[in-house]
């Protein structure tokens, strides 16, 4: 069989199978994101420095435009080129998406516990260095997440079409966690950050493992990588990979019926290392709950210490608190 011929060979997967996977993504990412500019928000908001908000949302606004000039340059631009180098580029960004979300799901567990201080002190910064420092912040801010969403986006696309249906999905992925966020901050929700970033981060690592062994596979057809002919097992004739559920195993985790051994053993190694990294990070760690203070130790005026509370938390994807959190908008002090 010709490389050209295993490129074409699998059917491809459901729409429904290559939105739900994008659209988790986008969600994830996109209240991951939120949460930061809900904060940088709530900062300036309560420093009195309504004016800061329109370099705050410029800012966002540029980092979401480049986001999506990134998947699209990278994801669309293969359309121009033959089958194998367009192959060969598509291996290498999802190795790169790999590396990306591995990174992201294993930093975010250690370094969210001060990622809102980190925001709020260099907002400090911004606020007196003028304008241009402000939207710089907001821009670094949201860009450095949009810009991991963007090539983890590219590899799980190439992975299951190359076509429009995954990017649809990201952006309703994205319009459904700009909905989330916007409740979330006017205190109309409660989500537990903790469980909603652990189950999706879980499930994060699942994707990657088939991007990564996607990746294998185009490599293997370009002969960067040997063993292409080493096929681990072959359950074609009982697994129907045209059916409800083969269109989601491979819209959605990168499942084939024929997989080589070196696709078998990088997806086992990856789920191996990756996952107890990831739930060790994220539970052996975990403290008790909490005991509920009195009514009567409660501030009379809550606003000041309920804000800074509930914002720190909601901005700490991975942190370790098993309580749902309620973020309410932030308004300037009393008197400043």
């Amino acid at each position: 069989m010709s490389s050209v011929e295993i490129l074409a060979s699998g059917g491809t997967p459901s729409v429904f199978a290559q939105m739900f996977g994008s659209g988790l993504i986008g969600l994830r990412e996109g209240l991951e994101t939120g949460i930061v500019v809900m904060v940088l928000v709530a900062f300036v908001t309560r420093s009195g420095r309504r004016d800061a908000l329109k370099w705050i949302w410029t800012g966002v606004g540029i980092a979401v435009a480049m986001v999506f000039a990134v998947f699209a340059i990278i994801h669309f631009g293969t359309s121009t080129m033959t089958p194998l180098a367009a192959e060969t580029i598509a291996g290498v960004a999802s190795l790169v998406a790999v590396v990306i979300v591995t990174f992201m799901v294993l930093w975010m567990s250690k370094a969210s516990a001060h990622i809102s201080a980190d925001l709020k002190e260099g907002m400090s910064e911004a606020l007196v260095a003028g304008s241009l420092s402000i939207l710089g912040l907001s821009f670094v801010a949201v860009g450095r997440e949009g810009f991991e969403t963007a090539l983890l986006m590219v590899g799980y696309a190439e992975s299951v079409s190359g076509g429009w249906w995954p990017l649809l999905g990201l952006l309703l992925g994205v319009l459904t966690a700009v909905v989330v966020t916007i409740a979330l901050y006017q205190g109309a929700i409660r989500l537990n950050f903790h469980r909603f970033f652990l189950y999706t981060g879980a499930f994060l690592i699942v994707v990657a493992a088939g991007i990564l062994a996607y990746a294998v596979h185009a490599l293997q057809t370009v002969d960067w990588l040997p063993g292409r002919e080493n096929i681990a097992f072959d359950i074609s004739a009982q697994y129907d990979q045209s059916s409800w559920y083969g269109t989601i195993f491979a819209g959605i985790f990168n499942f084939r019926p024929e997989p080589t051994w070196l696709q078998v053993i990088a997806w086992l190694a990856y789920i191996a290392i990756v996952m107890p990294l990831f739930l060790y990070a994220n539970l052996a760690k975990r403290p008790p709950a909490p005991a509920k203070a009195p009514a009567s130790d409660q501030p009379a005026d809550d606003q000041p210490a309920t804000d800074d509370e509930t914002t720190d938390a909601a901005v700490s994807p991975g942190a370790n608190t098993s309580h749902p959190v309620t973020v309410h908008p932030a308004t300037p002090d009393a008197g400043s």
